[in-house]
């Protein structure tokens, strides 16, 4: 439970929300879950990467629209979480199959979430209110609820390997930003399906190689999805007049710093 409390106790520290969504995404529970129990990765837990998304949206609704406490709405999404995990562990479910599910569920989510935000009003600061609670009382209360959801996810088989053990208090932590949160969370999981592809193609030879796989499978898309989006390296400028004639001998290649984002 100490990788857990590390995790969330980083997100209570970071002030951005992009890298609290970031921090969580990173795969070290996943990796934990996989040493300490052997359990082989399959479909099913392709399908927990979705239960991970609709945790936080089910807290999201629960707590920003329906108004209902913090906690309380932590424990409907864990309740989302483990109904779809008995739905993913009722019957086998073949790998490639969800990852084509998964991969197209990912694509459509990305395509909604730019449009309504093409479409939303400009947003408000980020609210990054801490709460009251003193360093070590923190501490106290992230390592006594990362046990607890430790134990629950003992009852879940495989799908322990992405059951939210530090989502519930990471919920919590960025209460105030989850609506962001959850967007942020939401694009980054597609580098936690190449983990699990990774590791699940290799799994057959050695563990150290399969985690290793999917760990390189997870920097190349995570590193993929946060490129610069602004501008490109090379660009071939072709003057209208020339286009026109026929004749492109005063064509210039500039070279441009890409932009970052935000």
């Amino acid at each position: 439970m100490l990788l857990v409390t590390a995790v969330v106790w980083a997100v209570s520290v970071l002030r951005s929300v992009r890298l609290r969504a970031f921090v969580y995404s990173l795969p070290l529970p996943m990796t934990l879950a996989l040493v300490t129990t052997g359990h082989p990765v399959a479909g099913a837990q392709l399908l927990g990467v979705v239960g991970l998304n609709l945790f936080f949206l089910t807290v999201a609704v629960t707590h920003r629209r329906l108004r209902w406490p913090i906690l309380l709405a932590d424990l409907a999404g864990v309740a989302v979480y483990v109904a779809l995990s008995a739905g993913a562990l009722a019957a086998p479910v073949p790998f490639e199959a969800a990852l084509a599910g998964t991969a197209a569920l990912w694509a459509l989510a990305m395509v909604l979430l730019r449009r309504r935000s093409a479409a939303a009003p400009p947003p408000r600061p980020a609210d990054t209110r801490r709460d009251g609670l003193t360093a070590p009382v923190k501490l106290v209360v992230i390592f006594a609820g990362a046990l607890l959801t430790g134990l629950l996810g003992g009852l879940l088989r495989g799908m322990v390997v992405t059951f939210p053990y530090s989502g519930v208090l990471v919920a919590v932590e960025a209460r105030h930003q989850l609506p962001e949160f959850s967007r942020h969370f939401a694009r980054n999981s597609l580098a936690l399906v190449a983990f699990l592809t990774g590791h699940h193609y290799l799994q057959g030879t050695s563990p150290a190689l399969a985690l290793a796989a999917g760990w390189a499978a997870f920097a190349l898309v995570a590193a993929a999805l946060h490129l610069p989006r602004n501008g490109t390296l090379l660009r071939i400028e072709w003057p209208m007049s020339r286009l026109a004639s026929g004749r492109a001998g005063d064509s210039r290649i500039s070279l441009r710093k890409p932009q970052r984002d935000g």
